[in-house]
């Protein structure tokens, strides 16, 4: 039977369910060989030379195919149809040549589908063909960069930088976004402006609002009224004259759909609708295709294969009737600037099937589904028809205008199943309906208001814009969003807050030091240019090695130069590039960097062994002034370099203060006898305009003492850590949700948190016997019948026997329990001893005695291969 080799077990196992018992299906578990984290993994000197390195997991996967091979030499390669799918494709082979599991005439073939359907997989059998070269060799040239710029400016981070992890090729642009981003939202000043509204009646007595477009014969700009003065002219100009409709006008108009999912647009719309990430988004994406029930989900393309198109346009005239379906199909144009690496769009593989039918049972699954589904359909549906009025009312003397505007929707179209989510929205005057109104009627007012703004700054990046800014400067590609997102996030340079993407303190130092000291190589234009001779790479336009010569002379020239920098010489120039952000100018004109603490030291950036940033003094010791990284009075600006005094508390002063690492509270002052008064961070969450000298003492109390645990009386505690409130009882923590909860959780409460995170991890404290038989009759020590993760079971001492099947815990008796011991103990080549007895007196347990050793031959312990999942594909830009 020819050996089919796949990327998944559950693909393997949809797959050989359509071929059936003439071919043998296996999973290769993803990739099955990768460079080893290491220098010299990619040789420059060597004609870029790679060392390729079967993973540990993966030789048992190889080794199955190879065995299957031994039965019928002929392999069918099956993997993705995408450059990464390819490049496994090429692996594999590469593999099992070297292990000579494939001789010269070995029968080698790949073949490709894009759904996993019995017409889809059956028919790609019929079409096999050689390994694609040119795409492997895209794939090579990436993978040789990625780990270039990985293995060569990541120890530069690491010496000038301490606490940066890493830099990639791709992830340092798209850090740089998002820094950039928020230092735009920081240096953003608003603008003041007004607008001014009538709410206005018709001669039937509808209401109807307008916005005033005309002010003294002049078309107002938005800004044109800049305070609350001019507005208040503006009504007394509205409401000093009569109000007549000078024009009504009323457009036809229409909507279409948008276009099929491609890779980008279905991480962009389920981050919109779901608040789904990139990752989690292609994680269901993918076990649905794996599934058969969309077509492959890592594609450019947004163009349907015909056969798709009729059978969406036959299930919409089924279920919403032959008005919704155009005269003739929509069809969408390609967006993929490589032919070679574009595929069909996301859709569904059965256009009848909603979510409903599938009875899908994970959420994730069938959100996802749907969305495929209605967007999939609504994209060959009818537009929308709309009809746009447009209503303007002026006074007699043409001093004053105001302008109405709606839009009624005379046939739904493709919005009666779906319409795409919009980023930031802002509301939209023209969705509104109006009444019905004439030319030439009056129009009375029943009110004018007038309204203050203020100009926003630009919004920080969800991972749907953020995708979306990606793929308009093209960088990066749509299977590499997902993972270059979550890299970013998993390094701690940056972090997810209500769905908003913000740059961490590292994740700003890094981008500062690469767009001053590796300008070119975070630079969008060159980022996307490689991207471009990465793509006439996988054309065959273009050799990768020379691309890699290229690009390696200049990038090793641009590490060499950064060899002899000087920590403080690095810091230095990144003060300089963020001088506008963390030192912007004072009104007074004085030096924003003289330090005012002490009035003597410069103000700069300081690195914290945690990889933190924090802003001090450079006449340290003698001055401790320090704040937090960021702009002055970023973090309570009320508090001075001595903290701001809250009051007193048994002769000594409290005070709310700044710190490296954030605000908080203090008893006392520092002395040479206690140079570090008592102090506690301000929780996450608390708005220091709201500290006082209550909230700051509550604090300082802490950790509070709740009492002492029933079970053994040592006390329990309460308060606040690095990772948040907790209760603590010996050496278990156990976290609680709300920070108030600390100063009021009560003994029953924290017994129960405790017990959770000890069963969590296998603590066992929180164990308790269902069923208490006594001492061994012979041995000692307690018997008890316990709940086990597997069910009951009885425990002596070391020994944990398994209670036969059918057989309630209450039902087992001491000499039932006696019996499993001997058997359990006699299996495991060892006679176990329970403990000594205990003494009559209630004292401590007495030390356990060895167990006896046994004088059985020893067998060394068969090691148990490590559980694998099917292995996730991202390329490691």
């Amino acid at each position: 039977m020819p050996v089919v080799v796949v990327e998944s077990p559950a693909k393997a196992k949809t797959i050989n369910k359509y071929l059936g018992d003439d071919y043998t299906v296996l999973a290769s578990y993803g990739h099955v060989r990768d460079l080893p984290p290491k220098d010299g993994s990619v040789d420059p000197d060597h004609d870029f030379e790679m060392l390729w390195e079967i993973g540990a997991d993966s030789r048992k996967h190889v080794k199955a195919i190879a065995d299957a091979l031994a039965d019928d030499p002929e392999l069918i390669l099956a993997t993705d149809p995408d450059r990464e799918g390819e490049a496994i494709s090429w692996h594999l082979e590469e593999a099992l040549r070297k292990r000579r599991s494939l001789k010269k005439d070995t029968p080698v073939s790949r073949v490709v589908f894009n759904a996993i359907t019995k017409s889809a997989v059956t028919e790609a059998m019929k079409n096999p063909r050689q390994v694609d070269t040119h795409l492997v060799e895209a794939y090579l040239a990436r993978r040789a960069l990625d780990y270039l710029v990985g293995f060569n400016l990541s120890p530069v981070l690491w010496r000038k930088l301490p606490g940066a992890k890493s830099a990639g090729r791709v992830q340092s642009v798209c850090l740089r976004l998002i820094v950039e981003r928020e230092m735009e939202i920081e240096v953003f000043r608003p603008q003041e402006y007004w607008s001014v509204k009538a709410l206005l009646q018709t001669p039937r007595g509808q209401e109807f609002e307008a916005r005033l477009t005309v002010l003294a014969g002049k078309k107002l700009e938005r800004y044109d009224i800049a305070n609350e003065t001019q507005a208040e002219l503006a009504v007394q100009a509205i409401t000093s004259r009569d109000l007549t409709v000078t024009s009504v006008e009323a457009k036809p108009g229409a909507r279409n759909p948008s276009a099929p999912f491609m890779t980008s647009t279905l991480q962009q719309e389920a981050s919109r609708k779901f608040g789904m990430g990139a990752r989690q988004t292609m994680s269901a994406a993918q076990r649905l295709y794996e599934a058969g029930h969309i077509t492959y989900m890592r594609t450019d393309g947004i163009d349907m294969a015909p056969e798709a198109v009729m059978a969406a346009r036959d299930a919409i005239k089924e279920r919403y009737g032959e008005s919704y379906v155009p005269k003739s199909p929509r069809m969408y144009k390609n967006k993929a600037k490589n032919a070679q690496e574009a595929h069909e769009c996301i859709r569904p593989t059965d256009m009848r099937a909603d979510a409903a039918k599938l009875r899908l049972k994970e959420a994730d699954q069938r959100k996802l589904y749907d969305l495929i589904w209605k967007r999939t359909l609504a994209c060959q549906m009818e537009a929308a028809r709309l009809e746009r009025t447009t209503v303007d009312i002026g006074s007699a003397d043409e001093q004053v205008e105001l302008r109405a505007t709606g839009q009624v929707v005379l046939f739904d179209g493709f919005l009666k199943i779906y319409e795409e989510g919009r980023d930031d929205v802002v509301v939209d005057d023209d969705d509104k309906r109006l009444p019905q109104i004439h030319e030439g009627e009056a129009a009375k007012k029943q009110s004018i208001t007038p309204e203050q703004h203020f100009t926003q700054p630009p919004p920080r990046y969800t991972e749907a814009t953020l995708v979306k800014r990606m793929e308009e400067l093209g960088i990066g590609r749509p299977s590499t969003y997902a993972s270059i997102v979550t890299t970013i996030q998993d390094r701690g340079y940056v972090r997810k807050d209500k769905n908003r993407l913000i740059p961490e303190d590292k994740g700003r130092l890094v981008t500062a030091f690469l767009s001053n000291y590796f300008r070119k190589y975070v630079g969008y234009n060159y980022t996307a240019e490689l991207e471009d001779e990465l793509d006439d790479v996988s054309a065959g336009q273009r050799d990768y090695k020379e691309l890699l010569a290229r690009f390696w002379r200049d990038f090793h020239a641009s590490v060499e130069e950064t060899s002899e920098l000087r920590i403080t010489d690095v810091l230095e120039k990144i003060n300089e590039v963020l001088e506008p952000h963390i030192f912007p100018p004072n009104e007074d004109g004085t030096d924003p960097r003289l330090c005012t603490n002490c009035g003597v030291g410069r103000l700069s950036i300081r690195t914290a062994r945690s990889g933190g940033a924090f802003i001090g003094c450079s006449n340290y010791p003698e001055c401790r002034y320090t704040r937090p990284f960021g702009p002055p009075g970023a973090e309570g600006d009320e508090i001075g370099p001595d903290g701001k005094m809250l009051g007193e508390d048994d002769g000594q002063p409290i005070t709310l203060r700044k710190g490296r690492f954030g605000p908080y509270v203090q008893r006392g002052e520092a002395t040479e006898e206690e140079p570090k008064p008592p102090r506690a961070s301000i929780p996450k969450g608390w708005e220091l305009s709201d500290i006082d000298l209550e909230k700051a003492l509550k604090l300082l109390s802490l950790p509070r003492e709740i009492g002492p645990h029933p079970e053994d009386g040592e006390m329990i505690e309460a308060g606040i850590g690095r990772y948040g409130p907790y209760v603590k009882h010996g050496k278990i923590y156990a976290n609680i949700k709300e920070v108030e909860d600390v100063f009021t959780i009560g003994i029953n409460r924290a017994v129960d948190e405790i017990a959770k995170k000890a069963a969590s991890r296998g603590g066992r404290t929180a164990a308790k016997p269902l069923k208490e038989l006594g001492e061994h009759p012979t041995e000692g020590g307690p018997v008890n019948v316990m709940d086990g993760r597997y069910g009951p079971y009885v425990k002596w001492g070391k020994v944990n026997a398994t209670i036969p099947k059918g057989t309630e815990p209450d039902d087992v008796s001491m000499e039932m329990a006696v019996t499993l011991i001997a058997e359990k103990s006699a299996k495991s080549g060892t006679r176990k001893k329970a403990p000594a007895k205990k003494p009559a007196a209630k004292k401590p347990a007495a030390k356990k005695a060895p167990a006896k050793k046994s004088t059985a031959k020893k067998t060394p312990a068969k090691k148990t291969p490590a559980k694998t999942t099917a292995a996730k594909k991202d390329d490691s830009d």
